[in-house]
């Protein structure tokens, strides 16, 4: 929540310092953690196209004891509260698939199956995926669902 690397520290650098403001005045739960793993907090977006940042934490998936139910919860949170304060576009990176290393295939199936939840509930909903690899393997697992459902 605070700017470290990936997609957090990407978002922070063109939000501009306000974002890092704002997410300090978010409580610790406990010594260090704002948003605990598979949970979710709102702020406004700053020098983003974006109105808000809604932040979550996903597993480190060979660390963490149930990666799969932390990260579906990452999704759920996040959605959950973006509904909550009638956002109608949200766009995603591939929460945990940068240092925290979580299998691409895996990843996707948790990410689109948790989004199908709530396909009413938005406007768009989009992925934006650092490389090729994660882009295909998303394209791919999306198609595959979309054709056996």
């Amino acid at each position: 929540m605070l700017g470290g690397a990936g997609a957090d520290g990407a978002i922070h650098k063109a939000a501009g310092p306000e974002l890092r403001a704002a997410c300090y005045k978010h409580k610790e739960v406990r010594a260090g953690i704002r948003c605990p793993v598979g949970e979710a907090r709102i702020t406004r977006g700053f020098k983003l196209a974006a109105s808000h940042v809604i932040h979550t934490v996903g597993p480190v998936h060979f660390i963490h004891p149930n990666p799969e139910a932390s990260l579906r919860n990452a999704y759920r949170n996040t959605l959950q509260i973006a509904k909550q304060n009638n956002i109608h576009y949200i766009a995603f990176p591939a929460i945990s698939c940068g240092v925290h290393r979580y299998p691409y295939d895996e990843a996707a199936t948790v990410a689109i199956t948790t989004i199908k939840e709530f396909s009413n509930d938005f406007k768009e909903v989009h992925f934006v995926l650092f490389s090729d690899d994660i882009y295909n393997v998303w394209l791919s697992k999306a198609k595959d669902m979309l054709q056996h459902h």
